[in-house]
């Protein structure tokens, strides 16, 4: 019997009490997760994202966000140029300061700011609009 995980179903990612709206703005509008139904007595204090079509979901609820934190979720793109796509409409939606705006993005085509090394894939980093560490690779 193999009882080793084969796959992440989601993660949970907080965010502060309220920001439900800005938690649509931007992993629905800016990264294009789709919003998936929540059950009928969470729909104010959780929402739901698809990643693609894996089956995987982000999960947003409420609660204590690390600004400052290293720990983070890593979202695969196919290609280098959808990457930096991706990365210029974080960063372009970020310098707005609208609803849901990121607070951090590494500016494209600048090094990024995680670590350095031969290892480590195309990839940048941003916070969403409660400071979630979010980090966005080319898939290998």
């Amino acid at each position: 019997m193999d009882y080793t995980p084969y796959a992440i179903q989601h993660i949970n990612l907080s965010v502060p009490e309220g920001t439900l709206p800005a938690a649509e703005e931007f992993y629905g509008n800016v990264l294009g997760f789709y919003n998936d139904p929540v059950p009928a007595l969470q729909r104010d204090v959780l929402r739901w994202f698809s990643v693609g079509t894996t089956g995987q979901q982000v999960h947003i609820s409420f609660g204590p966000v690390d600004t400052a934190g290293r720990n983070h979720p890593c979202f695969s793109l196919k290609t280098p140029e959808a990457l930096l796509a991706l990365q210029k409409r974080i960063f372009e939606h970020k310098a707005t300061g609208v609803l849901g705006a990121a607070t951090d993005c590494d500016a494209p085509g600048a090094e990024n700011s995680g670590a350095k090394g031969v290892e480590y894939p195309s990839r940048f980093f941003a916070r969403d609009y409660a400071g979630n560490r979010l980090e966005f690779a080319v898939s290998a």
